[in-house]
This record gives C-alpha cells, structure tokens and sequence, in this order.
C-alpha cells in the first residue's frame, strides 16, 4: 500500500472587481484570518479578500465564485464592468521542492499563511493590470496634445481636461501605492520568515517591483505633460489678459488726447 501524501491540484484565481471593497460593513462573517479578511465559500474552498477591490479563491469552483460574488456586490465601492482576472494552479505535493513552472506553483502545504502569500501577489498583479490599461488610455489621450505642442508650439485642450487628466494620475497614485502598498510586503511575513523566499519567487515571477516601476514613470510623464500644457494654457490666458489691458490704455490715452485737441480748439 502507497504511504505517500496525495497531491493535489488547487485553482487560485484572483478577480479586480470594484476600486474599493467596504470590508468594513462585513461583520456578519466569520474570518479565518484578517489580514487579508479570510473567508469560507460555500461548497468549499477560501476566499481573500482585499481593501482595494480584489478578490482571491482558492479552490472555489466557478459556480460558487460568482454566487460569492453576486453577494459581495452591495459592499463594492464604484464596481469594474470588466474586472481584471488572474488564475494560477497551484499544485500541492510535499515531496517536491517550492518553486514555479510552466505547469503552475508547487506548493509543500496549503497551509493558510503561504495562501495568504499567493493572494497578496496575485490580488497586486491584476490591481496593476487594471491601472496599466487605465494609464495607457491617458496616454493615449494626452499624447496628441503634446504632438501638437511640438509641431506648433502651442497645445490644446481645456483647463477642465487637463486637470481631470492630472486628477486621474493622483487618483491611481493614490490607489497603488497608498491603498494597495503595492510595494510593500504582506504582514504574514513578520510572522513566517519562512515564506519570504516563497513571495521573492513570486514578486519576480509576476514582475511586480518592475510593473510598478514603469507605471510611476508613465504617471510622471503623463503628469508632466498635463502639468505643461495647463501652464501654457494659463499663461496664454494671462497674456491675452494683458493685452486686454495694453488696448484699454491705449484706448483711454487716445480718448484723453482726443479731448484735449477737441479743447484747445
């Protein structure tokens, strides 16, 4: 008779669906873990659950992933019409070493702290997914203002537009560094140093630092583009001003002259 563990196979698969998640207004439920807020999904498997808007299953079958969904949707703040998805087996054999390949993530244990790891990575990957389409579409739109500042020196566009472009940078800034600490690593670690090789294999397999880095540095140009082009807007505006004002005087010195010829004769 075979002694050895059985091996597994666990879908994970982690879905964007909202830009915040009220966890806070989930009181009915009874967490695994709170850090991210853990969860039983009826007819088995976890869910993980995430203040930025993602969501983690581990071993949920597809029908009780959108019951789970279905439900969580009044707790979703501004919800994605297309959310961001990302799935990954993971495979659980404790005769093989940790690591990751073509066939998925191999796994000694299932344990909830390296789940807690997986999610964290994954949950980050499709926020950064969601916010590269986001910032590919300002690009786009900004991109032909400055086209225009180059050929013609002078750019166009509204001081509204220009500053909604600004304010949508702001907003994602706010959304991957501030909400998501995209950067940062998750808690579990200050508890299971254990698993920081385990979240090292799977910040550098999903690009995680890199993604972020091109991200700040398409933020700041879109930014500095916008931030430009409104310049030029206010100053063209102050200049048109000023003009205004030369004419005025103008104006009034030829009136005033006006007068006094008009007088002395």
């Amino acid at each position: 008779m075979d002694a050895s563990p059985a091996i597994r196979t666990l879908p994970a698969r982690a879905t964007l669906v909202a830009h915040r998640l009220d966890l806070r207004r989930l009181q009915q439920v009874q967490p695994l873990a709170t850090t991210p807020l853990t969860v039983e999904v009826a007819g088995g498997g976890v869910a993980m659950l995430f203040r930025f808007g993602a969501v983690v299953f581990f071993g949920v079958a597809p029908m009780e992933e959108a019951s789970f969904l279905e439900k969580l949707a009044p707790f979703a703040v501004e919800p994605l019409t297309q959310p961001e998805v990302e799935a990954l087996d993971i495979v659980v054999d404790p005769g093989r070493p940790e690591g990751l390949d073509q066939s998925g993530l191999y796994l000694p244990d299932a344990d909830l702290p390296r789940l807690q790891v997986v999610a964290d990575i994954l949950a980050k990957s499709v926020l950064l997914a969601e916010q590269e389409a986001r910032v590919a579409s300002a690009f786009d739109r900004v991109e032909p203002l400055a086209e225009q500042l180059q050929r013609g020196g002078r750019g166009t566009g509204s001081n509204v537009e220009l500053t909604r472009h600004i304010g949508e940078i702001l907003l994602i800034q706010h959304r991957t560094v501030g909400r998501a600490e995209v950067g940062d690593k998750p808690d579990i670690l200050w508890e299971r140093t254990d698993l920081e090789r385990l979240f090292q294999r799977l910040d550098a397999e999903y690009e995680l630092g890199e993604r972020r880095q091109a991200l700040e540095q398409k933020l700041e140009l879109i930014g500095d583009t916008a931030q430009t082009l409104l310049d030029l807007l206010h100053n063209r505006r102050s200049l048109r001003v000023e003009w205004y004002i030369v004419i005025l005087i103008v104006v009034e010195i030829v009136l005033t002259l006006y007068e006094l010829f008009v007088r002395a004769h």
